[in-house]
């Protein structure tokens, strides 16, 4: 069985809905339970195994790089474009392989088991892509909406469970998007027009960091632990 052994984090983004905070400091950046946010990324790939961990950057590309390359993690510096998730994940393919490829949002927490560990578990090798979900009442600083349903493993689009930021995909056929810059939900429709797509429900709960008030709610949620 082919075990990811590259890791991808998406940190080139703008943070836009941060606001004011993000001005002069990248989101990955930003003090999460004392430490950069795109740390506690970084310990559960390690964690679970990986260590050829890449990381994109674009916006405050100077502010972030340093520290990733002080934490070995190799840096993709998209420039002048940004590309999106699934055009950053193409563009980093050099230094991660065409292996199935952990990808993993900066901005997501965790509470319970490492959710890194429990897909690399999980994964087979019929599968394209392996989404973690968690239930909506174990999701915290998120909207309502579901983003999947899920039965007999397989994902289908809407439902009761939300996507986490974390996955194992294969990267091979990203070529065959033609656009410089798209998101991996475009690449998901593509694996899904011949394979079905795969889910995990994680067992613990799940923040998405991505505002004031969803990283004001990881901290706390941190803190209690």
């Amino acid at each position: 069985m082919t075990k990811p052994n590259s890791a991808m984090i998406f940190a080139a983004g703008f943070g836009t809905r941060m606001g004011a905070i993000t001005k002069s400091t990248p989101k990955p950046m930003l003090s999460l339970n004392g430490r950069p946010m795109i740390d506690h990324a970084i310990d559960l790939l390690r964690a679970a195994g990986l260590n050829n961990i890449v990381a994109n950057t674009h916006y405050h590309h100077d502010r972030i790089a340093p520290h990733l390359k002080d934490r070995n993690v190799c840096v993709v510096h998209e420039s002048p474009d940004i590309l999106d998730t699934g055009g950053g994940l193409r563009n980093a393919l050099p230094e991660l392989g065409n292996d199935p490829v952990v990808a993993v949002n900066s901005d997501a927490v965790w509470l319970g088991e490492n959710p890194i560990s429990a897909l690399i578990d999980h994964w087979n090798d019929d599968m394209q892509a392996l989404l973690l979900l968690v239930p909506l009442s174990r999701a915290h600083g998120t909207g309502p909406k579901g983003d999947f349903s899920l039965e007999q493993g397989e994902i289908k689009r809407n439902g009761p469970f939300r996507y986490t930021g974390a996955q194992i995909i294969r990267p091979d056929r990203l070529a065959e998007i033609s656009m410089s810059a798209f998101s991996l939900n475009a690449y998901w429709d593509l694996l899904n027009k011949e394979y079905p797509l795969h889910g995990l429900v994680y067992k613990g709960d799940w923040c998405e960091a991505g505002d004031p008030d969803g990283l004001a709610l990881a901290n706390r949620m941190l803190a209690d632990v």
